[in-house]
């Protein structure tokens, strides 16, 4: 694992809110899940996130920094699904007294075959659709919490969730004119499953599901098989992880690079996915004109 040592933490510029006498702090696992609460909270709540941009979730290292933001949290929001296996440690290590609030809670997971274990995808934020359910999850933790702001978050909620509308709509407008055929790109681990599920895209990976995962050699020369025989002719590199297997393998087959995807970060605020929207749109661009290319 690559050790993070220092604090890293999600620069979100608040506004403080008047109508309670406190605003709540909320601390998020990672920077997507981040953004989404703050799209929800406003400017009532202060949201910090434990993994900073461009961050793995799954090979990060809480620090003692870590653990002291988390003890002075009102609230704490998880993904769930297996993404944060080192929270429980942190919740412990830090003593929060609270139980974190699982944003995928309700959502219709997938699930997959790896090295003979059935385990839950849980990159369920790439299809907006899901972050729907995160949207009504937080929605009621925060309003729990502070109600006096209830009919603040609610109305946050409901513009958010037309933006997530639109964005499946961009999806859709983008995909469903190139042939399924087309639709088959490389990308560093399997992250896309519900991204591929919304939008009929094949992803190929050499990685499963999480980053700490290791490519054996007889897997990645069935990988390189494959992608020949399926003809896919865009890969992909993610910015929150090593991008020199998925190099090797498009050395061998010939496949043109598509650039880079925000899959489980987002980048920092000069970047091109500073907000999980930025972050869609921009993959979901990428993507296309990779595809298109193909045809």
């Amino acid at each position: 694992m690559r050790p993070y040592l220092l604090l890293a933490s999600l620069a979100l510029p608040l506004v403080a809110g008047t109508a309670s006498a406190r605003d709540l702090t909320a601390v998020a696992s990672f920077t997507v899940l981040a953004d989404v609460v703050h799209q929800v909270a406003g400017d009532h709540v202060t949201v910090e996130s434990l993994i900073g941009p461009n961050g793995d979730p799954h090979e990060f290292e809480p620090s003692p920094k870590d653990a002291k933001m988390l003890k002075s949290a009102d609230l704490v929001f998880v993904s769930g699904e297996g993404l944060e296996g080192w929270m429980d440690r942190l919740v412990t290590a830090s003593g929060f007294a609270g139980t974190p609030v699982t944003a995928s809670a309700g959502i219709d997971t997938r699930t997959m075959d790896e090295d003979g274990e059935t385990i839950t995808d849980p990159h369920v934020w790439n299809d907006p659709n899901n972050v729907k359910t995160w949207v009504g999850n937080i929605e009621a933790a925060l309003a729990k919490a502070d109600p006096a702001n209830a009919k603040a978050y609610a109305a946050n909620a409901k513009a958010y969730l037309a933006k997530l509308s639109a964005l499946d709509a961009q999806a859709h407008q983008a995909f469903d004119s190139i042939p399924v055929s087309e639709r088959k790109v490389l990308t560093s681990h399997d992250a896309f499953g519900y991204f591929g599920r919304a939008y009929d895209v094949t992803f190929l990976s050499p990685v499963g599901l999480s980053t700490e995962s290791e490519a054996s050699a007889a897997g990645v020369a069935g990988l390189i098989d494959q992608i020949r025989a399926e003809g896919v002719k865009a890969y992909f590199f993610e910015n929150s992880n090593d991008p020199r297997l998925v190099n090797q393998i498009a050395k061998a087959t010939g496949a043109r690079p598509g650039g880079e995807l925000y899959v489980e970060s987002l980048s920092d605020a000069s970047g091109p996915a500073a907000t999980y929207e930025q972050m869609m749109r921009y993959d979901i661009q990428q993507l296309a004109k990779a595809m298109k290319g193909n045809s």
